[in-house]
């Protein structure tokens, strides 16, 4: 392998290194930070299915205690078209569909719920028309009328996640970049030297002895020169003893 090869391939072996370490941290942070936002968006769905059903659920009692259909089904419909949500219907104390903002209301959107269970507040995950949906129940007059539901698309989760995490991805890339370039400048600075002592080493090898290593560098690749160094004076010492020896 010649010197042109080996500088090749040490500096990529460099620049890989570098580039892989930038490229786990980076997809740790993602990860992190996915995680994260997740949680505190989900939290925040859940908030805000929280008052929609709530406010679905109070402005719903009266029209329900009247059995009022109509004023149910315009109420149903006007949260229905709030942004994100995928559904809303209204169940009376028996289980039974009262209103619903849908053409026709699936079987599996209905469960059998206890009485406690009726007064409580309560949160469900579902596949509906093949995406996910956040359902909240809340009950209407504490459960003694019926309840309120109102499914949130996760779509919208996903899609708050994503602008959260598009400038954070951008700045990893960023830095990727130029990890990338600092990594070329760096192996460059390494190789360099690396490819002066081998020259040095391989003139030494034909027999010249005089040009002297005279690279000032620390670490390492000083000490390997200031040792090439020493072993240039020891041979040329040795070959000009050899040289006044007579035969």
């Amino acid at each position: 392998m010649d010197r042109e090869s080996r500088g090749v391939s040490l500096r990529w072996r460099i620049i890989g290194g570098f580039v892989g370490l930038i490229s786990l941290l980076g997809l740790l942070v993602v990860g992190i930070v996915y995680e994260l936002t997740g949680r505190i968006l989900r939290g925040q769905l859940n908030q805000q299915a929280s008052v929609i059903a709530i406010n679905l659920s109070d402005g719903a009692a009266g029209f329900v205690l009247e059995k009022n259909v109509l004023r149910l089904d315009v109420l149903i419909t006007k949260y229905s078209l709030l942004k994100g949500v995928a559904y809303t219907f209204i169940e009376d104390r028996k289980g039974k569909i009262v209103a619903h903002s849908l053409r026709t209301f699936p079987p599996q959107l209905r469960k059998r719920l206890t009485l406690d269970e009726r007064r409580q507040i309560g949160r469900r995950t579902l596949n509906f028309q093949g995406k996910t949906v956040y359902e909240t129940r809340v009950p209407i007059l504490e459960g003694q009328v019926g309840a309120a539901h109102v499914g949130i698309w996760g779509d919208a989760v996903e899609q708050e996640i994503y602008h959260a995490l598009l400038p954070i991805v951008e700045l990893i890339i960023a830095v990727f970049l130029a990890g990338v370039v600092l990594s070329a400048i760096l192996a460059r600075g390494i190789i360099r030297p690396i490819r002066r002592l081998t020259d040095i080493a391989g003139t030494m090898s034909t027999g010249d002895l005089e040009t002297p290593v005279r690279i000032k560098s620390r670490g390492e690749i000083g000490e390997l020169a200031r040792s090439l160094e020493r072993m240039r004076a020891s041979l040329k010492a040795a070959m000009l003893r050899l040289n006044r020896t007579p035969i």
